[in-house]
């Protein structure tokens, strides 16, 4: 019998209470927190739609895996199981696993780039252009333009510009560009998938110049799924089969192992180039740990090779896109502007649209993210200028949802405090800084209602 309603691949077999707050202590809280929602202490938080990386419920699967984890310092079996399970579907030579994404992004561009280098990307998160601007490279992004209206429609807003990539290669030279990025699926605009032809046309450009091509994988399955759904061509093509030819594409990759892992911890660096692989070998013994370890436990090499699978289930990921979709669309319909179509792993409120009395300059997606967490005890957070500075093109709220961890009610919950909040958005005030940090300000930065 065909059926509408979404329900949850999986039975709870374990439950973790949260607990709900006044209005009155929130208020305490935000202000104690100088608005920033990094600053509030999990047990205050309701509903986290923070981030969507190591916040994941493990599967029974996982935690069985764990308990055969070696912990040997050298050469464990664990590091064999991970290995084998990264291969089998990258395909790539070497596998190097790292504490997080962020380890593997630092130990890439600290060899690969150099004082003046220019590193394109769809877009770059925020760790991945901090680590690239802290080894003296110029982080570009080459977004195509309809990523850039959060309103539009585009199955595949994460694509590269490919005649601007090839303009910039030209332009910069080949000998300063040492590496080309894709972000599967594009974080910073909007959540949204690169196309298998995209992929392929960026890829015979960098062959062309000799570059390599590199993947930021974090989110390959959800990608891959999108593909499937959007791309004509794979619709009979299973999830893994298309995050295979994704990967084939490349020539290296990161990943953090907390996204499309499934697990709570973990990270690896891919490539198929032999020195390429020993310099990274060397860095990571200096400040991760040793090649069949990374700083990782060997119960997390297990979760991790046992997630990376699991993530690719056409089960699960029919699950995950269709209940990001239903937050979506229940608050478009309302008339809440998002970054549309939805994407995979989040929701993106356009607040600028939602604000549009508040001036970038005054945040107006960490506005919005505060008035979510005083109206009902929601975590969200804010990817536009606060984030990004002058390099943002949007000002977003994200909502990003942990996988495998809240239903249904749960997010019937959180359509009903947004569309609260919409009712009464003319009322909401922007806001200014009072502390920023040199760099990733966002994480530490402190707030305060804007005088004007």
């Amino acid at each position: 019998m065909p059926t509408h309603t979404i329900i949850e691949p999986f039975r709870i077999k374990s439950v973790e209470p949260i607990r709900r707050t006044t209005r009155e202590e929130r208020q305490k809280l935000l202000e104690a927190a100088g608005y920033n929602l990094f600053l509030i202490a999990s047990r205050d938080i309701l509903i986290d739609l923070l981030t969507d990386s190591g916040t994941n419920a493990m599967s029974t699967e996982q935690w069985a895996a764990m308990m055969r984890g070696d912990e040997s310092y050298a050469g464990a079996p664990s590091f064999e199981r991970f290995r084998d399970s990264v291969q089998a579907i990258t395909g790539f030579k070497h596998v190097i696993p790292t504490h997080q994404g962020r380890a593997a992004e630092r130990i890439l561009f600290s060899v690969l780039c150099k004082k003046g280098d220019v590193v394109p990307n769809n877009t770059h998160f925020d760790t991945t252009r901090a680590n690239c601007e802290a080894a003296g490279a110029e982080a570009l992004d080459l977004p195509i333009a309809e990523a850039l209206t959060p309103s539009l429609r585009h199955p595949f807003k994460g694509n590269m510009d490919t005649p601007r990539l090839e303009h910039t290669i030209a332009q910069t030279g080949r000998d300063r560009v040492p590496l080309v990025m894709l972000t599967a699926t594009n974080n910073s605009g909007g959540g949204q998938p690169i196309s298998l032809a995209n992929i392929r046309a960026v890829k015979d450009i960098c062959r062309r110049y000799n570059i390599p091509l590199y993947l930021d994988a974090c989110r390959f399955a959800e990608n891959a799924y999108l593909i499937k759904l959007r791309e004509p061509g794979y619709a009979d093509w299973t999830p893994r089969a298309i995050a295979q030819e994704m990967f084939r594409l490349a020539d290296g990759c990161t990943m953090s192992a907390k996204k499309d892992g499934i697990a709570n911890i973990g990270g690896f660096l891919c490539t198929n180039d032999d020195a390429v692989a020993q310099q990274e070998k060397n860095l990571l013994i200096l400040t991760e740990g040793f090649p069949t370890y990374g700083g990782l436990a060997g119960r997390d090499l297990e979760a991790i090779a046992v997630g990376l699978n699991e993530a690719l289930d056409e089960d699960y990921l029919n699950y995950r896109i269709a209940s990001t979709a239903y937050l979506g669309e229940h608050i478009a319909a309302a008339g809440v502007p998002i970054v549309q179509p939805p994407g995979g792993h989040a929701i993106y409120v356009d607040a600028r649209a939602f604000l549009p009395h508040v001036p970038p300059a005054q945040f107006p997606g960490v506005a919005l993210a505060a008035e979510l967490y005083l109206e009902g005890g929601i975590r969200s957070v804010e990817i536009g200028t606060l984030m990004f500075d002058r390099a943002a093109k949007m000002d977003l709220l994200r909502l990003a949802i942990p996988r495998r961890v809240y239903t249904q009610s749960h997010i019937d919950y959180v359509v009903e405090v947004i569309l609260e909040v919409w009712r009464r958005r003319q009322s909401i005030r922007g806001l200014e800084l009072t502390y920023e940090a040199p760099f990733l300000r966002h994480f530490s930065a402190r707030l305060r209602p804007a005088h004007s």
